[in-house]
């Protein structure tokens, strides 16, 4: 008996309508080389001003990104999606001046359960490793971001909850 082939899960991957033609590459291409089938897409820039200030949002399925994380080629695949993140978080805007270089995050959003969880190129090899790990159970509100002091990824809404103060 043979083994069946998983199907490709999507991502579909939103791109900041001001991006550059072709800036979302290195990070689409880290997702098809994880197993994911990759959907590339502008949107507005409009966003409620409470919202994260991403350049790209990534909807996916996290378990899976997750999963992808932990395969054989696990190493490679940190430092691959480490590098795209970096690449496309860095941005010229066009514009010449202080704030010609935008920095952004790069959001993964499930989506089943709208958790965010937020990358970016701040992030050291350590906190990438730390995402095959993801326990997504333990969070009910995000967006979950590494916290470096703590070594670990946490929630902002779900730990002010959690203190008996709250």
């Amino acid at each position: 008996m043979t083994a069946t082939a998983q199907p490709p899960h999507p991502a579909d991957l939103f791109v900041d309508e001001n991006t550059p033609p072709g800036h979302e590459t290195p990070l689409a291409d880290a997702l098809t080389s994880m197993g994911f089938t990759v959907r590339a897409r502008a949107v507005p820039t409009r966003r409620p001003i409470e919202q994260l200030a991403w350049i790209m949002l990534i909807a996916l399925p996290l378990q899976a990104f997750a999963g992808a994380l932990g395969s054989k080629a696990a190493e490679d695949t940190h430092r691959l999606l480490r590098n795209a993140v970096a690449k496309v978080a860095r941005r010229d805007s066009g514009t010449p001046g202080p704030s010609a270089d935008r920095v952004g995050t790069v959001v993964l959003q499930d989506p089943a359960t709208g958790l965010q969880v937020i990358l970016g190129p701040h992030l050291d090899e350590a906190a990438y490793r730390r995402l095959r790990a993801l326990d997504l159970s333990q969070y009910t509100d995000g967006p979950v971001r590494y916290d470096p002091a703590e070594g670990r990824r946490l929630s902002d809404v779900d730990e002010a909850l959690a203190r008996p103060d709250a």
